[in-house]
């Protein structure tokens, strides 16, 4: 049923849902980028907290590409017009389980690198160059 607020019914709604990835096009290319640079990254490690992005165990390292809307970035995160009040409760603990990751991280002393998705959009290949160069130090 549709209601005068919605454009489209619920059930389209979860479809379009259901239908986002767990693994974005970002992580695609940045992850293709930094293989060409001869990083090989673990991708999407369900065994580490938070399932980072992009981890190397060996040297205790983890990356996660935070999307500007999911993650509520500051600069581009906007407020949801559909379903407002739950949507901004999650969007809320979003963030929260961010902060819970990343103190997770620091407290068993692993690098952590949180990358906005706007700075990709920004300048590519500068981000990658930065993702390289943190991984790079770790070594």
């Amino acid at each position: 049923m549709i209601s005068l607020s919605e454009k489209i019914t619920k059930e389209t709604r979860s479809k379009n849902i259901s239908a986002i990835r767990s693994v974005s096009k970002l992580e695609d290319w940045a992850s293709k980028a930094l293989w060409n640079r001869g990083l090989r990254l673990r991708r999407n490690v369900k065994s580490l907290y938070g399932k980072p992005d992009f981890a190397l165990k060996n040297i205790k390292t983890v990356i996660f590409i935070d999307s500007c809307f999911w993650h509520s970035c500051p600069l581009h995160g906007t407020k949801p017009k559909n379903n407002a009040d739950f949507r901004e409760k999650k969007l809320k603990r979003n963030v929260e389980r961010d902060n819970e990751v990343t103190e997770y991280y620091v407290k068993n002393s692993w690098h952590i690198l949180r990358i906005w998705e706007h700075d990709f959009k920004n300048d590519f290949d500068n981000t990658i160059t930065e993702i390289y160069n943190f991984i790079q130090t770790r070594r």
